[in-house]
């Protein structure tokens, strides 16, 4: 038998081998290129409505998406009088155009930060954790651009100001630790205009107002535990004239300049007004315990009142007029000569919330799920027959009858009649109606100016 040679196979594989070596590694290459796309892909925002989020959005360098989409975030801490908020925001812009709110993260802890102004240390331990929930929220390559920034409200301009100081001080340094960035400017106490105007771009900025020059906007009302606000951009040359001074401001926003109407009123939120109402004084105990009595209050109440920290025995009082008659001369005296009054809130749309919406609610003027609409008068109605029926079918809260009093002749105060319509709501497209959004919103704007103050 002859012998076959193995030649021919040897040739055969040193062909084939590297062949399949060569082909091994295209397909590898096709496979992960292929597997990649989608990871890109996941920036873009075509179709996304607000509140969804992006769930590869680590898979990006920070600050891009597709189509040249820009994804950024921002902190702000809402430190008011009852509690601590934190909101985080996050945002895309198109080139060129107002950038669009896609998701917020919202938690609140009580008490306030003012609670703490004898204790420093133990603020810290609150806004660590309102800290973590940043950091879970936030992918770990956004944190270094991502501003942070605290502003606290009434609470704080209503401590002594080294008690202040030394609060804003502790939370600074619990910012300086984290992987945020922080600025120099990152915590400080809010004044009350800027508390107006911020509210104002939030409102402006949901209901797409801001996105349209010259376009119609809607004024905001906001009732807080403090102090209240009101700010609108009047159309009429009458409302700029017969202005006081300091209730204009410039606001700089899109390259575009607004002149609104804005003012904060300390001590008119309705915590602080209650106070005011019963005879007290902000901050101090009464005078050697004494009990402090209201009309306001149903005649067989007798009870007690914690308020920043203090608590006071309150009662109600008899009388032969009707409970709100007596009540409504009470509240006159305590908003006597401190509203102004200007016509031109009859023809601009206002958003009511905070206080107005939780008071509405309450007693059914709104659903307490989505808000709604009402007249002026409708608060009247209500604070009427709540007054009227303290001894037969006491509210939830023994306040009620003053509350709404309160709020009914404020927005009288404020120049609104009874017949017009306010438009009360928590939400709108599920972002949270406050401060917060416009505040942070105008921070980055203006850290955008800073880089680039040719534009």
């Amino acid at each position: 038998m002859r012998k076959i040679s193995n030649h021919g196979s040897l040739r055969v594989a040193k062909v084939v081998y590297p062949l399949g070596l060569c082909v091994g590694l295209f397909i590898y290459v096709a496979y992960i290129k292929w597997h990649r796309v989608p990871a890109t892909q996941a920036f873009s925002i075509t179709g996304v409505a607000p509140g969804t989020r992006w769930s590869q959005q680590a898979h990006g360098p920070p600050g891009t998406a597709a189509h040249g989409h820009e994804v950024f975030y921002g902190i702000m801490f809402d430190a008011g009088s009852t509690g601590t908020r934190v909101h985080i925001f996050q945002f895309t812009q198109p080139p060129r155009e107002t950038p669009t709110l896609t998701h917020e993260t919202f938690k609140a802890l009580k008490p306030g930060l003012s609670a703490y102004a004898d204790d420093v240390e133990k603020s810290a331990q609150g806004i660590q954790e309102l800290l973590d929930v940043a950091k879970r929220d936030i992918p770990f390559d956004f944190w270094k651009a991502t501003p942070l920034v605290l502003k606290a409200t009434a609470g704080l301009r209503l401590l002594p100001g080294e008690k202040a100081q030394k609060l804003l001080q502790k939370v600074k340094e619990v910012f300086k630790a984290s992987p945020f960035l922080v600025g120099d400017d990152c915590v400080s106490i809010m004044n009350g205009t800027d508390e107006g105007v911020s509210a104002w771009i939030t409102i402006n900025f949901l209901t797409g107002s801001l996105k349209t020059p010259g376009g119609s906007s809607v004024g905001m009302l906001d009732l807080g535990g403090g102090s209240t606000q009101i700010a609108f951009l009047p159309r009429v040359e009458g409302t700029l004239q017969a202005s006081p001074p300091g209730y204009l401001t410039a606001l700089r926003m899109f390259n575009r300049t607004y002149k609104l109407y804005s003012y904060s009123y300390l001590g008119l939120g309705l915590m602080s007004a209650r106070l005011a109402i019963l005879g007290g004084v902000e901050g101090q105990p009464a005078k050697d315990g004494k009990e402090l009595v209201s009309p306001c209050l149903s005649p067989s109440f007798k009870g007690e009142w914690e308020h920043a920290e203090v608590t006071y025995r309150i009662s109600g009082q008899k009388a032969a007029a009707t409970l709100h008659e007596l009540c409504a001369t009470r509240v006159s005296e305590v908003l006597q000569n401190r509203v102004h009054r200007t016509e031109e809130v009859k023809r601009v749309d206002f958003y009511a919330f905070s206080y107005y919406y939780d008071l509405a609610a309450s007693v059914g003027l709104i659903d307490a799920e989505k808000g709604g609409s009402l007249m002026v008068g409708d608060f009247e109605i209500a604070a009427k027959y709540v007054c009227r029926t303290l001894e037969t079918q006491p509210p939830s809260s023994p306040f009620a009858c003053m509350d709404l009093t309160y709020v009914t002749l404020l927005l009288q105060e404020f120049g609104f009649p009874r017949s017009k319509v306010l438009k009360l709501t928590r939400k709108i497209d599920n972002v949270e109606t406050s401060w917060a959004l416009g505040a942070i919103f105008h921070y980055i704007d203006s850290l955008n100016r800073q880089k680039s103050p040719a534009s």
